[in-house]
């Protein structure tokens, strides 16, 4: 299982994220080449070798031809998350990093008009509508695309303390929206008198990572470091590793559970046909959500009805936003950010008299606790074999798990 890491000691700004993108091996003209599938204008990417306290790094910096945007009858800082979502969706971009990129400008623009009482999508970004921070967005979805870990971890957030200057004027550390992003992850304050996570960083942490944690149980394979501009009394570089789970961390010899941040999105519906929901949650199960599940509910005036739940990922938040908004009769949903416990798990397989099974099994500090047979491979084999489900699963409870099966 292919890991990234974000060690976010110094906090994280766009800028900083394509630097270590970069710096953990994302070809420089590789990057440049897919940012010109957008139509947002002359800019240039600057990319040289910097360093900080003694550490050497990449930094980024993005260059805007305001010449050419005065040309265009626009100023960059006007644009809205309408006009963004339509420049990125009228791109040439693959579909997941336009996913990625439209998943991290979401949380920004709901952040935004949750600070600013403005709907979601007539939100003037300011900063985060400069062509820099398109950049920044849009280039951490094609790094991410191109690394394509399993897994992105990050530690705690730190954000600074102090005060800092933006569009709206003077506003504290860290600024409403950034905190408004970082709701429900771990945070640290107060190690620089100033900003060290930016919107636009917090919106790709909070789009993208699974699980906040400064317990590195990985194999380190690479480092990389993104250089920051200010030059601050701690390095100012974002610090990322590209890993690799060893096998003990996958298969459950850990003393714990495995510990990751989900959506929880939800909806009520009381005007929808039964039989629809069977394609509903076939389909959000397809796109990746982590599981479907329906509760019947008493709504106002006594209606019945049903409350449909997804658990998903932060990056597949939106394609499962989609599929409710298409496939069901509701008018509204709600999601909030939710911490989820797993035990740590593994698979083997036994064989009966109809054929194999794949089991699961689940550990708990180290000792395996339970297990279940995969009703799938059940389903299968009975159909097969012109017997009961029940029978397969009769079939199991005297057979005993060869030793070199068992964990």
């Amino acid at each position: 299982m292919k890991i990234l890491y974000y060690d976010c000691f110094s906090g994280i700004s766009g800028d900083m994220n394509l630097g270590v993108m970069l710096d953990l091996g994302v070809a420089p003209e590789y990057l440049l080449h897919e940012l010109q599938k957008m139509d947002i204008g002359e800019y240039e990417v600057k990319i040289t070798q910097d360093k900080r306290k003694g550490i050497t790094g990449t930094r980024v910096e993005v260059v805007v031809n305001s010449a050419v945007a005065a040309c265009h009858g626009q100023a960059f800082g006007e644009r809205t998350f309408k006009d963004i979502v339509r420049i990125i969706n009228q791109s040439e971009l693959s579909e997941k990093v336009k996913s990625i990129s439209l998943n991290i400008f979401q949380r920004l623009a709901e952040a935004e008009g949750k600070v600013h009482r403005h709907k979601t999508e007539d939100v003037h970004f300011h900063e985060v509508g400069a062509v820099d921070s398109i950049v920044d967005i849009v280039g951490a979805a094609i790094c991410l695309d191109c690394l394509q870990p399993d897994r992105i971890i990050s530690s705690p957030v730190e954000v600074g303390g102090g005060f800092v200057r933006c569009a709206h004027g003077i506003l504290p550390v860290p600024a409403p929206a950034t905190i408004e992003i970082l709701k429900g992850i771990p945070v640290k304050s107060g190690a620089v008198p100033f900003e060290t996570t930016t919107p636009t960083g917090a919106a790709i942490l909070a789009a993208t990572v699974d699980a906040f944690t400064e317990d590195i149980s990985f194999t380190t394979l690479k480092i990389g470091y993104g250089i920051g501009h200010r030059d601050t009394d701690i390095p100012n570089v974002l610090r990322a590793y590209l890993g690799e789970m060893p096998p003990e961390a996958i298969s459950g010899d850990a003393d714990d559970t495995q510990k990751q941040m989900a959506i929880l999105v939800e909806c009520n519906i009381d005007d929808m046909n039964p039989e629809m929901y069977e394609d509903v949650m076939e389909t959000l199960l397809a796109q990746g959500a982590y599981d479907v599940f329906l509760t019947p509910i008493i709504m106002k005036k006594s209606r019945p009805a049903i409350q449909l739940s997804v658990l998903c990922s932060e990056s597949e938040r939106l394609a499962i936003e989609e599929i409710i908004w298409v496939r069901t009769s509701t008018f509204g949903l709600r999601w909030q950010r939710v911490s989820k416990s797993m035990l740590q798990r593994d698979f083997s397989t036994v064989s009966t008299k109809f054929g194999d099974v794949s089991i699961k099994n689940g550990y708990w500090q180290g000792r395996k606790i339970k297990s279940k047979a995969e009703y799938e491979d059940c389903r299968r084999l009975a159909q097969e074999q012109g017997v009961s489900i029940k029978e397969i699963y009769d079939s199991l409870l005297f057979i005993k798990e060869p030793d070199d099966q068992k964990k």
